[in-house]
């Protein structure tokens, strides 16, 4: 088997060391389910995208160190800039087939790359006990998306100095817990614990933010947002709703490249 070409780009960041850090894999030749789980765990960070080129677009596939997701915003962003700077640098747009969420496009936008994700609506719902325990802050409202809670507190800083119980809060079951409340200098700010899924606090969430922005779309009466989220990397969004679709920009930056030899 030839050598895997391996890229870590951080996403959604405002220089380096901010943002979150994705790897993404170039395949050439097929790999098994099981092997690219080693190579997530091996790599040990939040996410790793496995991608293979097709005829007009990519296939794409995220793990975390300990499974696999539906859907990444911030690796996908990471491949996205792999294909679009490396890879495919005349290229403007490029379209990734993702095994359950469908097609998914990035784009470039200036100096921004912008994703464009289907929207995910929350409904009302009882929250478990268990997520109240393991957050010591009580929320204002709460909501079930398509794979996490959101939970809606009344201040920046209650969730900038939140202090979750993770071990507590690896008993929920959901993907992971969204909390978000208005910005101080920007529209609405957010922080995303998922130890269900082998991460404490993903650092920057380009999936919650398909849930977060039809949430403050409506509440704050405009279609165009700026976001935060909190996480000690820190990093910023550009979010805009439009219809059934969300689309997410934000800057990349390449960290490291190499070979995996397996």
């Amino acid at each position: 088997m030839k050598p895997i070409h391996i890229y870590q780009v951080d996403a959604f960041t405002h220089g380096p060391f901010t943002g979150n850090p994705a790897a993404v894999c170039v395949l050439t030749d097929p790999v098994t389910e099981e092997t690219m789980q080693k190579i997530a765990m091996e790599n040990n960070l939040s996410e790793t995208a496995f991608i293979t080129r097709g005829n007009d677009e990519w296939l794409i596939r995220w793990f975390t160190p300990m499974e696999e997701v539906d859907l990444c915003g911030h690796a996908t962003l990471a491949s996205a800039f792999v294909v679009l700077n490396i890879i495919d640098p005349q290229s403007e747009t490029v379209v990734f087939r993702s095994r359950v969420m469908g097609l998914l496009t990035v784009r470039k936008r200036g100096d921004l790359l912008e994703l464009d994700f289907p929207v995910d609506h929350v409904t009302e719902c009882a929250l478990p006990g268990i997520i109240k325990e393991s957050l010591g802050a009580h929320p204002v409202e709460w909501y079930a998306g398509r794979s996490d809670y959101l939970l809606v507190y009344r201040s920046e800083s209650e969730i900038r100095e939140m202090k979750p119980d993770f071990r507590k809060l690896a008993q929920t079951e959901s993907r992971g817990v969204i909390v978000t409340a208005p910005g101080d200098t920007v529209d609405f700010v957010s922080r995303f614990f998922c130890p269900q899924i082998g991460i404490d606090e993903d650092p920057v969430t380009g999936s919650a933010h398909t849930t977060l922005t039809p949430f403050w779309s409506a509440r704050l009466g405009k279609t165009t947002m700026a976001a935060r989220q909190l996480s000690s990397r820190g990093g910023m969004l550009e979010c805009a709703l439009d219809g059934d679709r969300v689309r997410i920009a934000g800057s990349a930056l390449l960290y490291l490249k190499g070979e995996l030899f397996i």
